[in-house]
C-alpha cells in the first residue's frame, strides 16, 4: 500500500494526492516550523505538488525549500474582494488540505481546498462544527505540546513517517565583498530585534555581550530586516559596539541571512523567526527568552528528534547547539508568564528580560563555544 492512505487517525484517502495545501497563517515563526511537515508530506509523496498558505509577508521563509510548488500569500485581514478572490483560487483545486491551526478561517480554507481535510482543533462544543467540517482532526495543545511536534501529530495523523527538521532554504549568494569579508576570521551574529518589544533584552546587554566577543577575537556581524524602525535601533547599537562590526541590518534576504549563519561560530538573539533558523542550521545558539513558554516555542536544535519538546517550561540549560536562556522576575505568576510583557500589550517591556545580565548570556556563550571546540556540530 502507497503511503499514508490509511492514516493512523482513520483519515482514509482514496489515492496518494497529487496536490496537497498546507494552511499556516499564523506568524512568521510559526511557519518556519511547520517546515517538518512539509518535509514529511514531501518525502511520503514526493510527485505531490505542495502549495503553503500564508498571511502576507512570511513567505520569505519558505524560499527555495523542496518540494515546495508555490505559497499563496493572503492578508491578515483581507479585503472582501481579495478574500472571495483567494477562496475561488483554492476551491477544491486540491485532493488534500491541512491545516495547522484551529481557528475559523484557516480550517475553513481547508475544507474549502480539498474534499479531503485535515486540521489542528480545540475540544469542546463550540469548536464541534469546526470537527465536523474536517475528515479527521488532532487536538491542539497551545502550552504542553512543541509547535514542530504540534504540525507533526498530522503527519500522523495521515500515517506517514516523520521528518523532525526544522528545514531552512540553502542560502543565497552573498555580495562577493561581504564574502570576503566574513572569509577573514571567526564572528558572531547578534540579531537584537524582535517584532514585538516584550521579547526584547536591553542595549546594555548587547553592548557588554558585543565587547566580551571581540575581546575573544570573535568580530561582530549585526543583522536585522529593512523595516525603519528596526534598521533605526540596530544603527544605534552598532554605535556602541566595538570597531569593525558590521551592520547588515536591511541588507540581506533571509536566504542570504542563512548563508551567514551557517558560518558564524556563534548566534545571540531573542525569540524571534532568526533564532529559529540559526538553531535549525546548527550554529551555535544563545536564545533569550522571557514570558515565552519555551516548550512551545524554544528553538528546535538542529539534531532533535525526540517525541517531546527540547525544553522545560521553566529554567535554563543546552540541548545540543541551543542554549535557552530564561530570564527571571520576582513577579506573579513567575516566569514565563505566557502574557506580552509586563504591561500586557506588545510594546510593553517584560522585567525577566530587562533585568536579565549580560554575564549570564556570557556564560551561556563560552559552554556552548567550549561545545563546539570538543568536536561537536
Amino acid at each position: 500500500m502507497d503511503a499514508g492512505l490509511t492514516g493512523a487517525a482513520g483519515l482514509r484517502l482514496p489515492a496518494a494526492p497529487a496536490r496537497v495545501l498546507v494552511v499556516a497563517t499564523r506568524r512568521i515563526g510559526d511557519v518556519l516550523l511547520t517546515t517538518p511537515l512539509i518535509a514529511s508530506i514531501h518525502a511520503a509523496w514526493p510527485a505531490a505538488a505542495i502549495d503553503v498558505l500564508v498571511f502576507s509577508g512570511t513567505g520569505a521563509v519558505l524560499a527555495g525549500l523542496p518540494g515546495i510548488d508555490a505559497v499563496i500569500e493572503v492578508a491578515e485581514r483581507p479585503r472582501l474582494r481579495d478574500h472571495l478572490g483567494l477562496l475561488r483560487r483554492i476551491a477544491l483545486r486540491y485532493d488534500l488540505a491541512l491545516s495547522t491551526l484551529p481557528g475559523d478561517r484557516p480550517t475553513l480554507y481547508a475544507r474549502i481546498a480539498a474534499r479531503h481535510a485535515i486540521g489542528a482543533q480545540l475540544d469542546g462544543g463550540k469548536h464541534l462544527w469546526k470537527r465536523r467540517l474536517l475528515g479527521a482532526s488532532v487536538p491542539y495543545d497551545d502550552e504542553g505540546t512543541h509547535t514542530v511536534l504540534q504540525n507533526l501529530r498530522l503527519a500522523d495523523a495521515l500515517g506517514i513517517e516523520r521528518c523532525p527538521t526544522v528545514q531552512v532554504a540553502p542560502g543565497a549568494a552573498l555580495p562577493a565583498a561581504l564574502d570576503d569579508d566574513l572569509a577573514q576570521g571567526p564572528f558572531i551574529v547578534i540579531h537584537p530585534w524582535p517584532r514585538f518589544r516584550y521579547k526584547m533584552w536591553h542595549d546594555e546587554g548587547f553592548a557588554a555581550f558585543g565587547q566580551w566577543a571581540h575581546d575573544r577575537s570573535l568580530r561582530i556581524v549585526l543583522s536585522g530586516s529593512g523595516a525603519e524602525d528596526e534598521r533605526a535601533y540596530v544603527q544605534a547599537l552598532h554605535a556602541r559596539m566595538p570597531a569593525g562590526t558590521l551592520d547588515l541590518a536591511g541588507t540581506l534576504s533571509l536566504a542570504q541571512l542563512a548563508g551567514v549563519l551557517r558560518r558564524a561560530s556563534l548566534y545571540l538573539g531573542p525569540d524571534t523567526v532568526v533564532t529559529h533558523m540559526a538553531a535549525a542550521l546548527g550554529a551555535p545558539t544563545v536564545a533569550l527568552f522571557g514570558p515565552s513558554n519555551p516548550v512551545k516555542w524554544g528553538p528546535w536544535p538542529a539534531n532533535w528528534s525526540a517525541d517531546a519538546s527540547p525544553w522545560p517550561r521553566t529554567g535554563s540549560g543546552r540541548e545540543g547547539n541551543v542554549y535557552l536562556l530564561q530570564g527571571r522576575a520576582p513577579c506573579a505568576p513567575g516566569v514565563p508568564c505566557l502574557k506580552e510583557g509586563c504591561d500586557r500589550h506588545v510594546d510593553s517591556d517584560s522585567a525577566c528580560l530587562t533585568g536579565l545580565p549580560a554575564a549570564r548570556a556570557i556564560d551561556a556563550a563560552i559552554e556552548l563555544l567550549e561545545w563546539r571546540k570538543n568536536g561537536n556540530e
